[in-house]
């Protein structure tokens, strides 16, 4: 500041003729006001800068945590996943088959094929549903098949398996073959229904209405495991 008045003070000594004699002291005072007020406003925007990242950091720590509290999978890390897998219920496993037995699972539902050790007549399968039984009397063409808890005339809800010399016009028609046989698999009046050619009959099984537990692979165990006499 002494360098600043002695700088003023040269520019009076210099003064133009005709000027009012300059005031160094009022400059040098006004000066040292303006200083003091330049520095006054840094303190304060630093310290409002200093504010504004706080509050920012406070935030998205907030946000964060909210976040992982609500779904680990989004905010989560790696060790979170772990330890909610390792915590959680164990897994439901499905019992493994037994020996001559075929199990197959859509969804929650299930068909289990075991083996079968009743005499259907003229249509003789060695694999039927588990906790199906034929109906009596069994025509000699026609096997009904139902569960215990069934009605009698719910015949909608039954599985028939029927020998014909002719085919069945199915509807949405998947073939596969296999084991020298043909399978086909689609719907009659609605109804899942699967033929195939054995020798020179027909059989065609046809499903529960609406039914989901049957899947195309069991459709054709069970009757790849049938025969016509």
């Amino acid at each position: 500041m002494d360098e600043v008045k002695k700088l003023l003070q040269g520019f009076a000594d210099n003064a133009v003729d005709g000027l009012p004699d300059a005031d160094i002291e009022a400059d040098v005072a006004r000066g040292r006001r303006a200083l003091r007020r330049i520095k006054r406003r840094r303190r304060v925007t630093g310290v409002l800068c200093v504010a504004a990242v706080s509050a920012a950091v406070l935030a998205i720590g907030n946000q964060v945590k909210w976040w992982g509290t609500g779904n680990s999978e989004v905010a989560g890390s790696a060790g979170d996943t772990e330890t909610a897998a390792t915590t959680g219920a164990p897994a439901s496993s499905s019992p493994a088959p037994a020996d001559g037995e075929t199990m197959s699972m859509f969804g929650a539902q299930v068909v289990e094929l075991v083996a079968n050790k009743q005499a259907w007549r003229t249509i003789d399968c060695s694999l039927a549903p588990k906790g199906w039984s034929a109906e009596t009397p069994i025509a000699a063409n026609r096997v009904v098949l139902s569960q215990p808890e069934m009605r009698t005339a719910d015949a909608a809800a039954k599985v028939v398996l029927q020998a014909a010399p002719e085919a069945k016009s199915l509807m949405s028609v998947r073939v596969t073959e296999g084991a020298g046989k043909t399978f086909h698999i689609g719907t009659l009046d609605g109804r899942l229904t699967g033929q195939v050619k054995l020798a020179d009959q027909w059989l065609l099984v046809e499903l529960p209405t609406g039914t989901a537990d049957w899947t195309d692979d069991v459709i054709r165990r069970f009757m790849d495991s049938c025969t016509v006499k």
